[in-house]
């Protein structure tokens, strides 16, 4: 009963969160209960029978967190994890409030947590994780990661607390310096040279390594074919659907994989793997298709300079209508221009606060502009009242801060 006044203080605050914003506030119990209960998201990460496991980088962990969670719980664990809104320490705790009793416990065998980097060298400081998986390290939010060798030694942090395992992206360079460094199992994901060879953009790491991970070294993905892949683990192959087209998708079915066989070790079946991977919807705009007001609509989440390439790359060509929408989470759009999106040809309407400069972006690589509309509340209602596009579907890009005014505008609030 220690924590049973910081958890009424925190679900009153969110009533009260929810109230002034249906569908917000996610973010402010968390921030509460922190505050006036330091303890709490410590002891609480700490209760799970099976242990805690910790996805982190810069790229691919929302995804990947998905993927793993579904692969758990299709071999019957009971399993506690996040929305990827919620990888931040308030929102952790926010998400335990969610289902904690009045005692701080969480039910789950297991618990499966997206953590965003610098927060999870943090929370992470006096946490032990039974596994962690490290996605990658790419040119991410300069205004927070600036410095990838930064952002290298807040995964090592993260890293150094596994008790059982950590589980690397073998292509990143960084991350197999950190893998040399740590006292614990060391598993191993990533890609086939044939794959690289068809990616001429590479995979969007600060570092690739210079080699590819051999055969029985770890789980590589051998093949990709739009929204599908095989995957290689020793003499074993197994086909999975993926829930969009790219090849980072089929890498983070790779991390998922390989995560999970580091969690149920004997238990482990990849068959069942395979089925839970392929049933894997879209994770919150990140290649997410929705119908709205009468349209399918793909939604493409772009967050970095490596997903906004990756991510523009996977639309398939002559995509009619497209909606660009960079709000102001993206506080300097300079470190965009690096990226070519002179594939997407044309882009219907391009808005959000930092419309201007992301057109002046698009109009360098050659792409065609036919308007643009800075309300972005105006530019989502002609967008989706025009008619349906002869060839492919709408499609809609954006930046998270315009992910969440567009999700909100079109009253898809529901949590992930």
């Amino acid at each position: 009963m220690k924590y049973a006044p910081a958890i009424l203080v925190g679900r009153m605050t969110r009533f009260a969160a929810r109230l002034r914003k249906p569908g917000g506030g996610s973010a402010v119990p968390g921030l509460v209960v922190n505050t006036i209960a330091p303890g709490y998201l410590r002891t609480t990460l700490s209760g799970f029978p099976e242990g805690l496991v910790v996805v982190s980088g810069s790229s691919g962990k929302s995804t990947t967190t998905k993927m793993l969670v579904a692969v758990l719980r299709a071999h019957g664990s009971r399993v506690f994890t996040n929305p990827s809104t919620a990888n931040i320490s308030q929102g952790l705790t926010s998400a335990l409030l969610e289902q904690a009793d009045w005692r701080g416990r969480v039910p789950g065998d297991v618990a499966v947590l997206e953590m965003d980097e610098g927060h999870g060298a943090v929370v992470m400081a006096d946490v032990d994780a039974r596994v962690v998986t490290l996605t990658n390290v790419m040119v991410d939010q300069i205004d927070r990661f600036h410095d990838s060798e930064m952002v290298a030694g807040m995964l090592a942090r993260i890293a150094a607390r596994a008790h059982g395992a950590v589980v690397v992206n073998a292509d990143d360079g960084y991350l197999g310096r950190i893998a040399d460094d740590v006292d614990v199992a060391v598993r191993r994901f990533g890609v086939s040279a044939d794959v690289l060879a068809a990616s001429p953009r590479g995979l969007g790491h600060t570092e690739t390594a210079p080699e590819r991970l051999g055969a029985g070294d770890g789980v590589v993905v051998a093949s990709v074919d739009g929204a599908s892949a095989v995957l290689a683990d020793g003499d074993d192959r197994v086909e999975i659907g993926l829930p969009a087209r790219g090849t980072h998708y089929a890498v983070d079915a790779a991390a998922a994989y390989a995560t999970a066989q580091a969690v149920l070790g004997e238990r482990f079946d990849a068959a069942t793997a395979a089925r839970a991977l392929s049933a894997i919807p879209a994770v919150f705009g990140r290649g997410e298709r929705v119908e709205v007001r009468g349209h399918e609509v793909d939604f493409v989440l772009v967050q970095n300079p490596a997903s906004y390439q990756l991510n523009v790359d996977s639309i398939p060509a002559g995509t009619e209508q497209i909606l660009f929408a960079i709000g102001s989470d993206v506080r300097d759009p300079s470190y965009f221009w690096p990226v070519d999106a002179s594939s997407l040809g044309r882009v219907s309407i391009v808005s959000g606060s930092k419309a201007d400069e992301a057109a002046l972006m698009l109009a360098y690589d050659g792409v065609v502009i036919d308007r643009v509309e800075h309300d972005l509340g105006r530019a989502l209602d002609d967008f989706l009242a025009a008619p349906a596009p002869a060839a492919g579907v709408k499609t809609i890009v954006f930046s998270a801060d315009s992910m969440r005014r567009t999700r909100a505008h079109l009253g898809l609030t529901g949590a992930e």
